[in-house]
């Protein structure tokens, strides 16, 4: 039975988190102005973009950075007054507090070489492994392109036309999700301030007014910005104390993006271009790592044979909040890094007979890192199941089953079945 001062403490400091981080917009406080990309192909794409740090600094973040991470240092001191530092909740809160001090310190730092610094502490960096004498990200994402340029040369995976106009893709989203989401009250409507194809709020989905759409893009959006980015924020926000589970920090954007990433291609809904454009944000991010500034990057993107309009919008990504002769900002690595963690991560689970504990991982943003707290404060009753179940998770035998015979198939060497099957196949 959980102590009622205790539950109304931890909801009174959970309410303050989410009110503290409330103004913090990375992407807003990152991005550049579509004049910016006028004038680059005005130049016919030629020149630099002309980013220096003053360009940020006349951005207004809607906060004083200052004033923000002193009050989440004073929560996180009494966090550890009123909650103790080793229970659950107070590990799960302090590292939400420590994260968003140094997005705060990140964004501050935009234009420097300090912010590619906390971009990686944040995010990772392309040279990451994820376990000693295994291949890094970048080298992941190498050993991914090698199939992928095989699918992508071949006449029997033509690729849908974009002919759905954005006013008529948001009707035909918004009655998908209306379908496959009756329990959640979620929004889709048009922007012209977005970067992207498309972004999710907490009950929204903005689709960008000037782009076309094909009935495929419509189904990924589907799942991922729909299933995964606005389900998990909702059931957060049902959490009956920590309420700070509607809000992600960046190693929970890692996880969230690997759980849409999942659920893309297990209820196959993705292709391999959209799984060969997140590959390419890995060779980006990796370029510019290595030394290359934004026009080096933004060739290497029209020779992997994207368009140049394509090849801008991926660029921009990894240079904004940097300068474009500048180290890059690592938030794409979050997608293929994510999948490669929560895949493991339910293999595991499954492996152990504890395939019963995967609903939590749609609980809120959480980080797979805290994702044994999170299996504590649901047992204690401090965290409530989550309320929308995508279908693959409220069903968990196909899933099981996948992957219990996907670690079954992988044991056998692919190169001996190549050599034994290349035959077969004229």
């Amino acid at each position: 039975m959980l102590d009622k001062q205790l539950m109304a403490n931890t909801r009174e400091l959970s309410d303050r988190l989410v009110q503290l981080q409330a103004p913090i917009r990375i992407l807003d406080a990152v991005n550049w102005d579509r004049s910016i990309r006028e004038e680059f192909f005005r130049q016919d794409a030629q020149q630099n973009p002309n980013i220096s740090r003053s360009y940020y600094q006349q951005k207004n973040l809607g906060f004083n950075p200052e004033s923000l991470r002193q009050g989440l240092a004073e929560l996180q001191r009494d966090i550890v007054r009123q909650l103790g530092r080793l229970s659950p909740a107070s590990q799960l809160m302090i590292r939400a507090c420590r994260e968003y001090r140094d997005v705060v310190r990140m964004i501050e730092a935009r234009g420097t070489a300090e912010f590619h610094e906390l971009s990686v502490e944040l995010f990772g960096h392309p040279d990451d492994v994820f376990h000693a004498n295994e291949p890094s990200l970048s080298e992941l994402a190498t050993m991914l392109q090698s199939p992928l340029d095989s699918l992508l040369a071949s006449d029997a995976l033509p690729e849908e036309k974009k002919s759905i106009e954005a006013s008529e893709a948001v009707s035909r989203l918004q009655a998908q999700l209306d379908h496959s989401m009756p329990s959640v009250d979620v929004q889709v409507m048009l922007s012209d301030g977005i970067v992207s194809d498309a972004a999710a709020g907490s009950d929204r989905i903005k689709l960008n007014q000037d782009v076309m759409f094909s009935q495929r893009e419509l189904d990924i959006l589907e799942v991922h910005e729909g299933w995964i980015h606005v389900g998990t924020t909702q059931n957060g926000l049902k959490q009956p104390y920590l309420t700070c589970l509607s809000k992600g920090t960046p190693s929970a954007t890692i996880t969230q993006e690997g759980l849409a990433v999942l659920t893309e291609v297990i209820t196959l809904r993705s292709t391999p271009r959209r799984l060969a454009k997140l590959v390419q944000r890995i060779h980006a991010v990796a370029l510019a790592a290595d030394g290359a500034e934004f026009v080096e990057v933004y060739r290497n993107c029209l020779e992997q044979g994207m368009r140049p309009e394509e090849s801008y919008t991926l660029t921009q990504r990894v240079f904004r909040g940097s300068t474009a002769n500048g180290k890059p900002f690592t938030k794409d690595l979050a997608y293929i890094r994510g999948f490669v963690l929560v895949y493991n991560l339910i293999r595991v689970a499954v492996q152990l007979g504890k395939i019963d504990r995967l609903p939590l991982l749609l609980t809120g943003k959480i980080a797979i890192d805290d994702f044994r707290l999170i299996c504590e404060l649901a047992d204690s009753g401090m965290i409530a199941q989550p309320d929308f179940v995508p279908p693959h998770f409220k069903d968990l035998r196909g899933l099981a089953t996948w992957l219990s015979v996907g670690r079954f198939l992988g044991d056998f060497s692919f190169t001996q079945l190549e050599n034994d099957y290349r035959p077969l196949i004229p």
